[in-house]
């Protein structure tokens, strides 16, 4: 496993990669640090039950580059990092998560941590016990509480950029909506889209409960099965529940100008994104749309405060515009045009940085 994970730590240019492993309490978990040019390391704890070893390296390095270029994006100063811990969420215990913020605790401010996939932020009051370092914790605990309001307000204020630069107006009055997905985040959005916009919306989910509640909300709204939401015919096609969901299967079905929101990893693979760019249907890049939940994590590092957390998300609006504008003057898929300006922020920021100060700024 040691020459595979320096050949992969060469290749995607991670700096650090920790194993770490507590024999008391049975913990198993790997720290990835992709990049701090921007500042110290920031990235969730996921915990799955990985087929292997091997597996959970690969998501690691995955997710933690990720959180580089999310982070680059979004323009705050902190760098990529993530944390799997490998094991049954259902069997999580306090001993576990004590023992990881014990770990965290020793890299010093190097790499923040908090909720993900099978964690939750109640696990983290257990490492706040042990580290300074834990983001995403619950308002009573000094944090700013759920990031689902702030996430769907940067999905809406996304959507808006697009129309923008597809109609040459930001308003969403009229336009069709075709929102996948009615959890936290899609319920919020279709609020926003409703409420602020006057748009039009048709909504899928799997769980009949929460399309019922919705319905009960807005009379008006329309609803589909959730296989046949691809196939509406709409301005905005907004998937907000699993990734990899722009597919080959898929892509074909879809009769869409725009497709943009909150689900991660939308794109099955990078050619998706060249199709939708082939065919004109304008991608907002889920890592740049998505970020309001990490933009309040980042605030919470030092002191949350919530106006400057909407304030900091509003500009995803003006961010996706940017990258729109790359797309076009260079003729490059959506997708690439995002990680063309990660990319400039990171070499200027490190260029920048090469000039000798006698203390580093706090």
């Amino acid at each position: 496993m040691s020459e595979q994970v320096f050949r992969e730590m060469e290749q995607q240019g991670h700096e650090q990669v920790i194993f770490n492993y507590d024999k008391k309490t049975g913990l198993k978990a790997i720290i990835a640090i992709h990049d701090t040019t921007l500042g110290p390391a920031l990235g969730g704890c996921r915990m799955m039950d990985y087929e292997s070893d091997d597996d959970a390296l690969t998501d690691v390095l995955r997710l933690s580059k990720g959180m580089t270029y999310k982070c680059g994006v979004s323009g705050v100063d902190y760098g990529g990092g993530k944390t799997v811990m490998i094991g049954d969420p259902e069997q999580k215990n306090e001993g576990m998560f004590r023992a990881l913020g014990r770990f965290v605790q020793t890299m010093r401010g190097r790499y923040y941590t908090g909720t993900d996939v099978g964690t939750s932020p109640d696990d983290f009051i257990h490492s706040m016990r042990e580290t300074d370092c834990i983001v995403g914790r619950p308002v009573e605990f000094g944090g700013g509480g759920s990031t689902a309001i702030t996430t769907a307000y940067g999905v809406w204020q996304g959507l808006k950029a697009s129309a923008k630069a597809k109609y040459g107006t930001d308003s969403l009055s009229g336009k069709k909506v075709a929102v996948q997905g009615l959890g936290k985040v899609g319920q919020l959005l279709v609020k926003h889209l409703i409420e602020d916009e006057g748009a039009e919306v048709v909504a899928t989910d799997i769980s009949k409960d929460a399309i019922e509640e919705l319905k009960s909300k807005y009379s008006q709204i329309e609803t589909c099965e959730p296989d046949q939401i691809y196939e509406v015919d709409c301005d905005i096609f907004s998937p907000n529940a699993l990734g990899a969901v722009i597919n080959d299967f898929t892509i074909e079905k879809l009769k869409c100008d725009i497709v943009a929101g909150s689900a991660n990893n939308q794109l099955q693979e990078d050619k998706h994104g060249d199709i939708l760019f082939e065919k004109g249907i304008l991608y907002a890049p889920d890592y740049v749309i998505n970020a309001g939940g990490l933009i309040q994590a980042a605030d919470e590092v030092k002191e949350f405060n919530h106006d400057r957390v909407m304030k900091t998300t509003a500009r995803i609006y003006e961010i996706l515009l940017d990258i729109f504008k790359i797309s076009e003057e260079k003729r490059v898929p959506t997708y690439q045009a995002a990680n063309i300006l990660v990319e400039d922020r990171l070499d200027t920021v490190a260029e920048v940085r090469k000039n000798f100060l006698v203390e580093e700024k706090k």
